[in-house]
C-alpha cells in the first residue's frame, strides 16, 4: 500500500506521521465502533422485538389509516429510544419542525414557554411568535419568557426561579445558539 501513496507523491514523513495519528486515536476509535455496535444491535433487537418484514415495506393509501408499516416503525424507534412512542413521518424534514410539532403539542392557549439559556436559535422565533407569524404559539395565546445566561454563559438561577410561574409549562433549552455569539 505504501508503493501506491509514493506513486501519488506522498513521502515516507507523511506517511509516518499518519500512522502515528491514528495509532493515537485508536482508543477513541475503538470506543466509537463499541458504541455504534451497541446501537446496531438495539435497532436490530427492536427490529425482531416488532416482527419487522417484507410487508411493512408496502405502499398504503396515503391516509395513514391501518399504515401497519408506519406503526410498526414508529414502535421500532420508541424501543430502540426507550420512549412511550415515537412518531415518524418524513414530512419532518428539520430539527425546526420536529420542536414546532413538540411545542404545539404540549403547549395550551395560557400556557408559557420559557427559555432560561436567552433567545432561542433564529429559526424558532417565527414558531415560537418572536417574529410575527401566521400559525405561531403566540398566535394560539401562547406566551414566551426569556432569561438570559449570565456573561460568563452560565444559567442565571435566581432569574430562572424568579421566572418560573403557575403559567409556565414547558422549559426549553437549546443547546444550539445558531448563529448567536453568546458563549
Amino acid at each position: 500500500m505504501n508503493e501506491q501513496y509514493k506513486q501519488l507523491g506522498v513521502s515516507d514523513a507523511v506517511l509516518t506521521y499518519g500512522e502515528t495519528i491514528l495509532a493515537s486515536l485508536r482508543e477513541r476509535f475503538d470506543a466509537i465502533d463499541a458504541i455504534a455496535e451497541a446501537n446496531q444491535l438495539k435497532v436490530i433487537n427492536a427490529m425482531q422485538k416488532n416482527r419487522v418484514a417484507a410487508n411493512h415495506f408496502n405502499l398504503s393509501t396515503g391516509y395513514g389509516y391501518d399504515d401497519e408499516g408506519r406503526d410498526t416503525l414508529e414502535r421500532v424507534y420508541a424501543d430502540c429510544f426507550g420512549a412511550e412512542a415515537a412518531l415518524v413521518r418524513p414530512q419532518i424534514t428539520c430539527g425546526t419542525h420536529a420542536l414546532a410539532l413538540a411545542l404545539g403539542a404540549n403547549l395550551l392557549p395560557g400556557d408559557e414557554l420559557l427559555s432560561p439559556v436567552g433567545a432561542p436559535y433564529d429559526t424558532l422565533e417565527e414558531v415560537i411568535g418572536i417574529r410575527e407569524s401566521v400559525g405561531s404559539l403566540k398566535e394560539h395565546g401562547v406566551s414566551y419568557r426569556q432569561v438570559d445566561l449570565l456573561p460568563d454563559g452560565s444559567f442565571d438561577l435566581d432569574g430562572i426561579r424568579a421566572a418560573i410561574n403557575e403559567k409556565t409549562k414547558l422549559v426549553t433549552i437549546q443547546r444550539s445558539k445558531g448563529y448567536a455569539t453568546r458563549p
